[in-house]
């Protein structure tokens, strides 16, 4: 569909669909400035290019920096230390560090993972998933030991753009990753490979016998959903369902409902077009394909999601929240059964590079880029 007659539609659409794949117009309502927040944004650090963060079971932070460090931070004290043992990464575009989660019983294992872009042959490319023991020294500083690679894109290809490389642990304490399509476009429909896939293991790597393509062997028994692009945010709510955000291409970034199985149609659908111009049917046109719940045009570019559940903002439990990029915003879904809708917009004036919730309840924002910003937002008065 032209760029122009999808605006014209979207816009004109836009007073009869508030749930469902639809098309949020941000000029529709104006982002909710500072001035009207209802938090208060307090800055609690500093970091130089940061991807990723995950508190520790003592309140402290794990913060992952994309040229290749993570950094054990203490909100309380102020103190930092650089992690010993953090791999080589093939650091560059949107490749380097990455994510970094906690096994669901760190308190017993100390087992953390993380992900990262590591080099191949050829001038090639593509995520690993590893797991080591956390050793921390009683200064706060430590060491990752003991480290073992559980999982790697296949193929790796030429590139630095979209490894995806999300990493959560789901209710059944299953490893969810996300492999983007690292701009490659086909490999998300090829089952052959595990780039553009939803992909779930064990907690060691191994494949859980009751994923949807088992029995079509490697690496097709990893994957849990395809037909994805550049898969950015993961998050279970409380009825144990899975959600992600995705970027779309010129246009149609994605909040999706994953399904057992589903292909999500990328790059044969996208309710946006290709960067040269040249048209993609839309979702509407394929119902084979699973369309997403939420599409953004003009983007959003979502960088990470959480479903919040604490008590500090008891008004927005069971909502989402995406860290916006180019819209440097923290957008917020909220939910009615299977439909979702943007709710509320807040205008961070920052790239937003990841959300998480806190301990307490309180949100806490990595803006993106140099000299990056950590933010711990509470309620204002």
């Amino acid at each position: 569909m032209p760029r122009s007659l999808l605006l014209s539609l979207a816009l004109g659409l836009a007073p009869l669909l508030s749930t469902s794949a639809c098309a949020a117009d941000p000029a529709a309502e104006a982002a909710v400035k500072p001035a009207q927040w209802p938090f208060a944004a307090t800055e609690a650090a500093r970091f130089d290019e940061p991807w990723a963060m995950a508190f520790l079971p003592d309140r402290s932070l794990l913060v992952t920096e994309k040229a290749g460090k993570l950094v054990h931070f203490d909100p309380a004290s102020g103190r930092r230390h650089e992690i010993a043992g953090v791999p080589k990464v093939a650091y560059g575009g949107q490749g380097g560090f990455g994510d970094v989660a906690l096994h669901p019983h760190f308190a017993r294992n100390g087992l953390v993972y993380y992900s990262y872009a590591e080099e191949g042959a050829n001038d090639t490319r593509g995520a690993a998933v590893a797991r080591a023991k956390l050793v921390l020294d009683a200064g706060g500083g430590g060491r990752l030991a003991d480290a073992q690679v559980i999982w790697r894109q296949t193929p790796k290809v030429s590139g630095n753009g979209h490894y995806g490389h999300r990493l959560l642990f789901g209710p059944d304490g299953k490893l969810w990753i996300s492999s983007s399509e690292r701009q490659k476009f086909d490999p998300a429909q090829d089952m052959g490979g595990n780039l553009g896939k939803i992909i779930r293991l064990n907690d060691d790597g191994s494949v859980p016998a009751d994923n949807p393509f088992a029995a079509q062997g490697s690496p097709a028994d990893q994957v849990w959903s395809l037909g994805h692009r550049n898969i950015l945010g993961l998050a279970f709510d409380a009825r144990g369902r899975l959600w992600e955000d995705e970027m779309g291409p010129k246009g149609g970034d994605e909040l999706n409902l994953i399904q057992r199985g589903g292909n999500y149609g990328y790059p044969l659908v996208s309710n946006g077009d290709h960067y040269d111009g040249r048209s993609i049917p839309d979702h509407d046109t394929r119902p084979e394909f699973v369309a997403p719940k939420v599409s953004w045009t003009p983007v959003i570019s979502p960088s990470s999601l959480i479903i919040y559940n604490g008590a500090l903002f008891p008004q927005w439990r069971g909502n989402a929240f995406i860290g916006g990029l180019s819209s440097q915003s923290l957008v917020r879904i909220a939910f009615d059964g299977d439909s979702a809708r943007e709710a509320e917009r807040f205008d961070m004036g920052k790239r937003i590079r990841a959300v998480v919730q806190g301990p307490d309840g309180a949100l806490w924002l990595l803006e993106d880029g140099s000299n990056a910003r950590l933010l711990k937002l509470t309620p204002r008065g």
